[in-house]
């Protein structure tokens, strides 16, 4: 084994190649955790309860346990990614850059419809957290088809909320 190959060897070594069990309760608890924060300080107020929705708007009682679903899924399919040796590390980087900043449109969503009460601004931060999203499936899905698999949910779910958020925004403005 040469320098090089050691050196590429020793920096391709991940914490969830090490620890995987373990790397995997953090990214869980970690994307969990920042979904659940985001809810918690901006979650549906006075305002959202007297807005006008349409019949097919969910019961409350779903988001909850829907998102939780979708935050786990996330965070087992950025899990897969970080630990995957078989792609480049520039084609896994690329991955998670794009996974961090879905993630990031993910929680600015929820203060700007909740906190600022602005539901067109929430639809257009959706459309590109949407596009955000799907690029991320795709960059997932050519390291780790599981990864990429695992967000098919989420897009299902995020474009159930595009067309909710814009359909709210037209009933009540």
């Amino acid at each position: 084994m040469s320098l090089l190959d050691h050196t590429q060897t020793k920096t391709d070594t991940t914490f969830e190649r090490s620890y995987p069990k373990l790397a995997l309760l953090v990214w869980i608890v970690l994307v969990l955790g920042l979904g659940s924060g985001m809810a918690l300080f901006f979650g549906p107020d006075a305002w959202f309860q007297n807005l006008t929705k349409p019949t097919w708007n969910p019961p409350s009682w779903v988001f909850a346990p829907a998102w939780t679903v979708l935050y786990v899924s996330l965070a087992v399919s950025a899990w897969l990614i970080r630990r995957d040796s078989n792609a480049s590390p520039s084609e896994r980087s690329y991955a998670m850059l794009l996974f961090w900043l879905q993630l990031l449109l993910n929680l600015a969503w929820t203060p700007i419809f909740f906190g600022l009460h602005q539901p067109a601004l929430a639809f257009m931060e959706i459309c590109i957290l949407w596009l955000a999203a799907l690029s991320t499936a795709l960059a997932f899905g050519k390291i780790s088809s599981t990864a990429g698999y695992l967000l098919i949910p989420y897009l299902m779910w995020l474009s159930f909320a595009l067309v909710l958020n814009g359909t709210i925004w037209l009933l009540n403005y």
